[in-house]
């Protein structure tokens, strides 16, 4: 059974940074594609940044390129995901996801396994 556990969030002013991991088990790390996603109050949830099996290639979401980086430590089972410049609009549940594919993925429907999530709030 996948398991995915993220920590690192937390409330942050605008123009900080934080940094969420999270730790994946139950299963081999490094065959598959993860993804980070969010949902703020009031809205759907999207993806911010996806990763293929190797960190390879990376995809971010329009609003969050070029600060958001999202990097994988296969050897320690951890994806992470950097946030720079942070703004009161990052304010969301971030959640941490894997597939069954080596690819990068952003559509959310491709994403079968999930974290519980971890609270991000920026203050202005």
């Amino acid at each position: 059974q996948v398991q995915l556990v993220e920590s690192g969030g937390g409330s942050g002013q605008a123009a900080g940074s934080l940094r969420l991991s999270c730790v994946a088990s139950g299963r081999s790390f490094s065959p598959y594609g993860m993804g980070w996603f969010r949902q703020a109050p009031g809205k759907q949830r999207e993806c911010v940044a996806a990763i293929n099996w190797s960190g390879s290639f990376t995809a971010y979401g329009e609003s969050v390129r070029g600060r958001f980086t999202i990097s994988r430590d296969n050897a320690k089972n951890i994806l992470n995901l950097q946030i720079n410049s942070l703004k009161p609009e990052d304010t969301a549940v971030y959640y941490c996801a894997t597939h069954e594919s080596l690819m990068g993925f952003t559509t959310e429907a491709l994403y079968p396994y999930w974290g519980q999530g971890t609270q991000v709030t920026v203050s202005s």
